[in-house]
């Protein structure tokens, strides 16, 4: 355990290298299941100032990466809304609890992001409830392992490009045009967009598309003054991966052949979104953020 994400450690020994005992959930899982728990900086995370007044959606973000990134950006100041599956709700109704803890307005967005009209209503009622919004992360994702191009279903490869890049075009699309100014989009890709693994066939597929799609955004609207960033995690230890992310032989091994020898926990991860959403990064756009645990991209 870490004393907050200031101190100065090593970083192979500042988490313990995990072997998660052999588990499965039903999809989408629950971190209040996970074994061990995940951290998500809730004991560590120490805010300064660097999102005052600012508003933001997250999907994906009552649990992982999302609920960490969550978590920071309350505490650093911003308001945060959170979409997520209803299945979820005992995890989003903590990580609400801990935004307002931190003195900042949450607000709860159930449904699921396959839903074109969903996705556009979540930005309608995060500009409703916060009176505008300036930070997007498209966080939200599927991931279901398979041994084999023949196992996958249409239904699933239809299923994980939804979830993870039509999602992401009806959000952004809507949020676009609600965004003043000195906005941030940052989505979630993966090491997967390098370094795809043969059992994530159609999830790698989704990461790459997302690289390729911040790049072109971000091009796209630098003379509006929004950036678009992405931030591409390594193995990190989320209920996405027990509930049929990975195969169980890997599973109880995850992350350990990272040249950092383990998992990355998602309050690893939360630095760099605050990073890419604050005015600390007005200079970067365009630009894909590796959180890999070692794992080399180009």
């Amino acid at each position: 355990m870490t004393n907050d994400q200031y101190s100065f450690e090593n970083p192979v020994t500042r988490y313990d290298s995990i072997a998660p005992p052999e588990q499965r959930q039903p999809e989408p899982g629950l971190d209040r299941d996970l074994k061990p728990r995940a951290d998500h900086g809730e004991d560590s995370y120490r805010g300064a100032g660097r999102l005052t007044g600012r508003r933001a959606l997250i999907t994906g973000g009552d649990s992982g990466i999302g609920a960490a990134t969550a978590i920071a950006f309350a505490r650093e100041g911003a308001d945060v809304a959170i979409s997520y599956l209803p299945d979820e709700e005992p995890d989003a109704e903590r990580i609400i609890a801990l935004i307002e803890q931190a003195g900042r307005k949450a607000l709860a967005l159930p449904g699921d992001l396959k839903d074109a009209a969903y996705c556009r209503s979540l930005v309608e009622r995060t500009v409703e409830a916060f009176g505008g919004l300036d930070i997007l992360v498209n966080n939200g994702g599927k991931q279901v392992s398979q041994d084999s191009i023949l196992d996958i279903s249409d239904e699933q490869f239809d299923e994980t490009l939804t979830t993870n890049v039509y999602a992401m075009f009806w959000i952004t699309k809507a949020a676009v045009a609600q965004m003043p100014p000195g906005s941030t989009i940052i989505n979630t890709t993966s090491i997967q967009a390098y370094q795809p693994s043969p059992t994530l066939i159609d999830y790698a597929t989704t990461k790459a598309a997302i690289n390729n799609f911040s790049k072109g955004l971000a091009q796209q609207l630098a003379p509006r003054g929004i950036r678009v960033n992405a931030v591409a995690p390594g193995p990190i230890w989320t209920p996405l991966q027990p509930s049929y992310g990975q195969p169980m032989e890997k599973l109880t091994q995850f992350g350990q052949d990272t040249p950092l020898g383990r998992a990355g926990q998602p309050a690893e991860l939360a630095p760099a979104y605050v990073f890419l959403a604050s005015g600390e990064s007005s200079y970067v756009s365009g630009e894909t953020l590796g959180v890999t645990g070692g794992k080399p991209t180009p």
